[in-house]
């Protein structure tokens, strides 16, 4: 699995542990629901700003979202 693959698949993880929708977590890290949805799909390229942000949302440390999902 590639880099972004490996990001969407640990975003939407975390997300659906916390029992969140897109949605929410669009507005806990003030990115559009519409990215989110790309970068969970690995269709959008995010910036490590963008990855900060969301990783910030789920309190979570970057290097977490950028792990190989087990």
């Amino acid at each position: 699995m590639d880099i972004r693959g490996a990001l969407g698949a640990n975003i939407r993880k975390a997300r659906e542990q916390r029992g969140w929708s897109q949605e929410e977590l669009a507005d806990r890290s003030g990115i559009h629901r519409t990215y989110i949805s790309g970068v969970e799909r690995a269709a959008r390229n995010p910036t490590i700003e963008i990855v900060a942000a969301i990783a910030k949302a789920l309190d979570l440390p970057v290097a977490a979202l950028v792990e190989n999902p087990s």
